[in-house]
Parts: C-alpha cells; sequence; structure tokens
C-alpha cells in the first residue's frame, strides 16, 4: 500500500524562508527541505494498480505557474492539543482552481470525493509533548512580509518521497 498525495512543490526562495522560520522550535520535528510541500488533494492508502491509475489522469492536469506568497502562520490541533505549525499562502484563482483540476483527475480515477475544504498551506513542524511553548514563537512569525514567487511544479507524493511528475508506482 501507498499513502498517497498530490502536492505543489514550493520554490527555493519560499522553502529558504521556511526552513530559516524554523528556528526557535524546540522539540518539534521540523520539516525537512525535501518534505516541505503544499497539497492539493489527499488521497490515502492505495494500491499500486490504483496509484497508477491515478498517475494517468495527473499527467493531463495543466495549470498555469502560480504565484504563491506565504503571509501568515498558524497551528492545528488534534483532540485539543496542537499537533502541527503551517504556512498558509494567499490564495489566488490559479491556486483555487488547480485543486479542483486535481479532484477531478482523482474521481476519473475512482477515488471517492474529497470532503475537507482546500486551505493551501505547507506544513512546516509536528509537534509533540516535548515541544516547547509555542505562543511566541506564533507571534514572531504571524506575518511574513515574503515576495510572491512562482510555482510551476506539482507532484505526486508517496509518503516523504516525491517526483517532479506524476509517475506510476512500481509494483512491490
Amino acid at each position: 500500500m501507498h499513502r498517497l498525495f498530490v502536492a505543489l512543490r514550493p520554490p527555493e526562495p519560499v522553502r529558504n524562508t521556511l526552513i530559516d522560520a524554523m528556528e526557535g522550535l524546540d522539540g518539534s520535528r521540523r520539516q525537512g527541505n525535501e518534505q516541505l510541500h503544499l497539497t492539493l488533494r489527499f488521497v490515502g492508502e492505495v494500491d499500486a494498480p490504483q496509484a497508477n491509475d491515478l498517475a494517468d489522469p495527473l499527467r493531463s492536469v495543466r495549470a498555469e505557474p502560480l504565484v504563491l506568497r506565504v503571509h501568515e502562520v498558524g497551528h492545528s490541533a488534534k483532540k485539543g492539543r496542537v499537533s502541527a505549525l503551517w504556512a498558509a499562502s494567499v490564495q489566488s484563482e490559479g491556486l483555487a482552481a488547480l485543486p479542483r483540476r486535481v479532484e477531478r483527475a482523482c474521481r476519473a480515477a475512482g477515488l471517492p470525493p474529497e470532503t475537507r475544504q482546500f486551505m493551501p498551506h505547507v506544513t512546516i513542524a509536528r509537534l509533540n509533548t516535548g515541544t516547547g511553548p509555542i505562543g511566541d514563537w506564533l507571534a514572531e512569525h504571524f506575518r511574513f512580509a515574503r515576495k510572491p514567487t512562482r510555482s510551476g511544479r506539482r507532484a505526486l507524493r508517496d509518503g516523504g518521497r516525491m517526483a517532479a511528475r506524476p509517475r506510476p508506482v512500481e509494483r512491490s
């Protein structure tokens, strides 16, 4: 089984800014450079044939290069406990259209519909009970003053691995 999601790889200047922002997150599991992505659609656990069925319609998804601008940070909680920190991207018209196109490709591959609302963000750290207080970090990094950066690369991700283009997943 493969845990898949469709994602955009942020451009290097955005990734560098996010990596720099992770300083001061003591006790967190920071996302590495190769893990930084903006999820367009979480697919979930699929077997190799279904992953291959998905790769084909994803190849037909087209979009103009997008302008990504990270503008703030926030956190997600599970069971009342902060579990992750993220950096949100301004949702442009092009960025709003791309997940809809990806969703159509997923549906063409026989996947069930996505029920969660799209919120463009990059997870930058996972938190656990050993993570120190994050209030000061959130206050310091709440607003990013980053210049908009173009991005046109999308990928089908399998766990921690990433390909610049959707590709068939090898049978195991």
